[in-house]
């Protein structure tokens, strides 16, 4: 009984072991096989074009919500009035990057017309290729000062008023390009000074574009000075801050003033004065279109400087032409 008992225990654990080993090897073999996932992806892909359908429909309704939407009016931007500026240039070392310089600043005014009038008996190539390559609103004029008015070679800056006859060819070309657009006269702008040596701050050029008849404001170091400036008491410039000849009509530098289109187009005999005094130029053109009361003050009633009359230093050539002597100069080609 007992050897009978111990025979079917041993039957049942190697059944036992033989159903393991079975299962084990059943899913051995599984573990290689490829799983038939058709139906999954099925379910994946409809779920897919579902969403696309939805995304669809979506993009359908906010198409038409923009179609039917009313468009939204636009503040009315108030027109602002073209601010015209004269620049007599002549050629010399430095001629090119005063102008690049300027033009640049020039970029950032919105409705500007630079008017640029070479001492020249013609226009160059290189003022004009560096106009053309500008990206401004511009005139390209010229006209040769008189020998008699020009500076010889050591003559001092202040002896003769230089930029005489291009700033009158300048003005020229306004009365009679501006008269011929439609509104003749009437039309409004401003009519700015700037030479190709100054330093502007972009404010400058908005304080100046509300210009009623004569608008002024301090320029920096010059006349020997900090600063000259218009002084302001009540809103009214009442004299003028200068260490020299404050007597004057209007002691100020070129830049700083600025005029009313229409001011220029109301008198046309308004010009400058190549035979005026020595510092007396900018009166010579002042002095026929408005008086002193009539001034109006910008910069926060003339108490800011927002342009310097800067010079760039002459260049100094002793080893360029020490190399030229021997052949070896710069290439002449290469256009500075």
């Amino acid at each position: 009984m007992a050897m009978r008992m111990k025979l079917k225990l041993k039957t049942v654990f190697v059944l036992y072991f033989m159903v393991s080993l079975l299962g084990l090897v059943y899913a051995l073999m599984q573990l290689g096989q490829r799983c038939d996932c058709t139906e999954h992806d099925m379910a994946k892909d409809r779920t897919i074009s579902r969403l696309r359908g939805e995304l669809h429909r979506l993009q359908e309704q906010m198409r038409k919500s923009e179609a039917t939407k009313q468009p939204q009016k636009q503040p009315a931007m108030p027109s602002l009035s073209t601010i015209f500026v004269i620049t007599p240039t002549y050629a010399r070392l430095v001629q090119k990057a005063e102008l690049t310089r300027l033009l640049q600043t020039f970029l950032h005014v919105p409705q500007l017309h630079w008017i640029v009038v070479e001492d020249s008996p013609h226009k160059t190539q290189l003022i004009t290729d560096l106009l053309f390559k500008s990206g401004l609103t511009y005139t390209h004029l010229h006209m040769p000062t008189a020998k008699d008015r020009k500076l010889q070679e050591g003559d001092p800056s202040w002896l003769k008023p230089r930029g005489v006859e291009q700033r009158n060819e300048g003005l020229r070309w306004l009365r009679e390009n501006r008269r011929a657009q439609p509104g003749g006269d009437s039309q409004q702008g401003v009519v700015y000074f700037a030479d190709d040596d100054n330093t502007y701050s972009l404010q400058i050029f908005e304080e100046m574009r509300s210009t009623q008849r004569v608008s002024v404001w301090p320029v920096g170091l010059v006349g020997g000075m900090k600063y000259e400036r218009p002084v302001v008491e009540g809103g009214k410039v009442v004299r003028f801050h200068t260490g020299w000849r404050p007597s004057r009509p209007f002691p100020m530098d070129m830049a700083g003033f600025a005029v009313s289109l229409k001011l220029v187009l109301d008198n046309p005999e308004a010009c400058f004065d190549g035979e005026a005094p020595i510092g007396f130029l900018e009166s010579s053109f002042l002095q026929g279109l408005v008086t002193m009361d009539e001034l109006e003050p910008k910069a926060d009633n003339c108490s800011k400087v927002l342009v310097w009359h800067t010079r760039t230093e002459k260049p100094k050539m002793k080893r360029e032409e020490a190399l030229q002597a021997q052949g070896l100069g710069s290439d002449p080609a290469v256009e500075v």
